[in-house]
């Protein structure tokens, strides 16, 4: 078997990609691994080091967008995992462009490429954030899709176009949509470790507007299980929501990780609010509990925990992520 996962050196793609090659997943036991990652900034080849040894890990620096090499990769393909994507908000509020590039019409390419192939499962990695923004209760699969940011928008905009290649064409499609992920090798702009490594460095954070708005906080090991469950059992067409059942506001998570790293709240900077900033996500998870058994493992308390000592014991992984990430901010 050969699964083709996309986007296999970003974090959570490489988390999945790291499981896989560890037997985490017994039915992937034996799978040729093809990772396709173009290794833009966010993008890290250390983060498949500690399986970069095994011979059934194929690495491939290219971009979806490449419809050549994409349709060249699908040939023989068995399962796609398409994680690949432009997924920074902030960036996506400076310059949408390179997002619809990269999550619209890469998705199309690997979709039609998929479809060329007869490929035998495409499982589309999408976000809660193309529902856009909730003030109570949680989303089911079905909500209409409303989102309110330029990267949601060509997250939202691509769940389309993968749903229409399995109403079209028959192209056997999930898609998938998660809460926010947290753990090891997260690159250090998302909040959680821009927060651990700004405080480990005795640098101050910042919190935008009131610090009220909500996630609902998924570890990555929860969502790559998840991932699995819908690639092995989901039904083609069907979208599963992914969610790890802890919500937090971001001034709460903010006190959690002042706690968990030994500094205070004049650690912290109020800054002015994100543009359109959601107030509020969470994401229904009955239907991947009812269908597949999908159940979050992994307790929020133990979770921030081990990513932050992670971090703390991992400096010479994220510490020049953070000067590639400044000179990327500045062009």
């Amino acid at each position: 078997m050969r699964v083709l996962v996309t986007g296999g050196a970003g974090f959570i793609g490489s988390h999945y990609v790291r499981q896989v090659l560890s037997g985490a997943y017994p039915e992937l036991a034996d799978a040729e691994v093809v990772v396709l990652d173009k290794l833009t900034y966010a993008g890290n080849r250390a983060n498949l080091d500690p399986v970069a040894d095994s011979p059934r890990l194929r690495f491939v620096q290219g971009d979806i967008c490449d419809f050549t090499l994409v349709s060249e990769l699908m040939t023989g393909t068995d399962l796609v995992v398409h994680f690949a994507a432009e997924s920074h908000v902030d960036r996506s509020i400076d310059s949408a462009a390179d997002f619809v590039l990269t999550n619209v019409l890469g998705t199309q390419y690997l979709l039609q490429a998929a479809l060329d192939a007869e490929v035998g499962k495409f499982v589309h990695v999408s976000t809660d954030e193309v529902y856009g923004s909730i003030e109570s209760g949680s989303w089911p699969e079905d909500h209409p899709l409303l989102p309110n940011s330029p990267y949601s928008a060509s997250k939202a905009s691509s769940d389309l176009v993968a749903r229409s290649f399995h109403r079209t064409y028959g192209l056997p499609v999930c898609i998938t949509r998660c809460s926010n992920n947290y753990g090891p090798y997260q690159f250090p702009e998302k909040v959680i470790p821009l927060f651990v490594t700004n405080l480990l460095d005795g640098g101050k954070v910042p919190l935008y507007g009131d610090g009220l708005n909500v996630r609902d906080w998924l570890h990555v090991d929860d969502h790559c299980a998840g991932i699995q469950l819908v690639a092995s059992n989901g039904r083609p067409g069907e979208v599963y929501n992914i969610g790890g059942g802890t919500e937090l506001t971001n001034k709460e998570l903010t006190g959690l990780l002042l706690d968990a790293t030994g500094r205070d709240w004049s650690m912290v900077e109020p800054v002015t609010d994100r543009k359109g900033h959601d107030r509020r996500y969470s994401v229904d998870i009955t239907k991947i509990s009812t269908e597949l058994g999908y159940t979050p493992r992994v307790p929020f308390e133990e979770g921030l925990r081990t990513t932050v000592e992670w971090y703390r014991d991992n400096r010479a992984w994220w510490e020049p992520l953070k000067e590639r990430a400044a000179l990327a901010s500045t062009r």
